[in-house]
């Protein structure tokens, strides 16, 4: 009897150990299958050290006294850490942003990892540098400044009012729908580097092969896009650990990816190496603050594309370390990563919809309405697989420095 008991535990373990093994293979196989690539060190070049020195500084803004590093932090998950970015018209870090600032920017800052990955063709919110049909689609038009998306996008922040540039005489004559205007006022930034940052001039133009005074701003924009490629390339993971090397993971950990890519439906839009397919699609996320529209309203790529079915569209997030870039969401609206996860199945538990004003509640269903198919075809979600869902999404953490 005693060995006939030994005999059925031992193959129930044994049936538990196959089933486990399972899991774990099934997983590996759908990580793989959807795009997770390992990993390439990529230690800075000589131009991306140069580009860090113009991402650090202040003299990117024309009349300010903000850099690009200011919104992109490694401890905010190379964002902010506040809900919509304060662009110059704040001091510090975090917190501190949004208690000294008098005007903030419609959105959240965006992490930078993967960007500069060569099938990375699409940025921003609303999509406005696009490069997904194999020529850049961007505000400017026939001539964009260059064939990468991505210095075409390093182009936009140093021109954009309230974030990098402030009102005065001289940009008041820049504020005009016109490519060739905005030349003269990149060669206006470029000439303001020269005077409050003439070595890294000096030596961007050594770099490129130029003269001083021949150095252009996408010769600037080349320099940075370097930097944001090697600095904020992919590092590994656990996640890459278990697919390639035969690592680990715990059973929330393989729980959480089996509800990603079965039925939690994560996959349909989070795929590829940067789990994101960087296509724009309508969640209704609350809105937070004025939007790009005013009036707490934000129509997405609509204000890119003025085609009505594009409605509250912005681009799938990738979601590399995105454990650090809370809040969540255009806006910045969603503090917490349950929350985020929520608002793709059950977005009315986030809302108070009776004490939302009637235009932020006409324009919330409007943004539910927008997301039909999106949010029909998701799984409604217990509180312990959203749970495990954050354990598989932490994988994805990268270092703080």
């Amino acid at each position: 009897m005693k060995f006939a008991i030994s005999t059925t535990i031992g193959l129930v373990l044994l049936a538990g150990q196959a089933l486990s093994d399972v899991r774990h293979e099934v997983l590996r196989n759908a990580l793989v299958n959807n795009g997770l690539q390992p990993t390439v060190d990529k230690p800075l070049s000589e131009l991306g050290e140069l580009g860090k020195e113009f991402f650090q500084a202040e003299a990117l803004s024309l009349n300010g006294e903000i850099s690009c590093q200011q919104c992109h932090l490694r401890e905010f998950g190379s964002g902010d850490g506040i809900p919509v970015s304060a662009g110059l018209s704040s001091q510090g870090k975090g917190r501190e942003r949004v208690e000294s600032a008098y005007r903030f920017l419609p959105r959240n800052s965006l992490a930078l990892w993967g960007r500069g990955a060569e099938d990375f063709n699409t940025f921003f919110w609303d999509g406005r540098v696009d490069a997904s049909s194999g020529s850049v689609v961007s505000q400017f038009g026939g001539s964009p400044p260059s064939d990468d998306p991505l210095i075409v996008a390093v182009h936009l922040p140093p021109v954009e009012t309230v974030e990098m540039l402030d009102f005065d005489e001289v940009v008041q004559r820049y504020l005009q729908e016109d490519a060739d205007l905005a030349s003269g006022l990149y060669a206006a930034i470029v000439e303001n580097l020269r005077v409050k940052e003439p070595n890294l001039i000096a030596e961007l133009a050594t770099i490129s092969s130029k003269s001083v005074d021949a150095v252009e701003f996408v010769d600037v924009a080349q320099s940075i896009s370097a930097f944001i490629e090697e600095e904020f390339n992919i590092h590994e993971t656990d996640l890459h650990r278990f697919v390639f090397q035969g690592g680990e993971l715990s059973e929330p950990e393989i729980n959480g990816g089996l509800i990603f890519y079965g039925k939690g439906r994560c996959v349909s839009c989070h795929n590829g190496p940067h789990f994101s397919d960087l296509n724009l699609h309508a969640i209704p996320f609350p809105q937070l603050g004025q939007g790009r529209n005013g009036f707490g309203i934000d129509y997405g790529q609509f204000n890119v594309t003025h085609d009505p079915a594009d409605l509250y569209k912005f681009r799938t997030p990738p979601l590399w370390d995105v454990g650090n870039t809370a809040p969540y969401g255009h806006s910045g609206s969603v503090a917490t990563l349950e929350e985020a996860i929520v608002a793709h199945f059950d977005p009315l538990r986030l809302v108070a919809p009776s004490q939302m004003a009637k235009l932020e509640r006409h324009e919330f269903y409007k943004a539910i309405a927008a997301s039909g198919e999106n949010l029909l075809s998701i799984s409604y979600l217990e509180d312990s697989e959203i749970n495990d869902l954050i354990s598989f999404l932490r994988l994805l953490d990268q270092p703080a420095e």
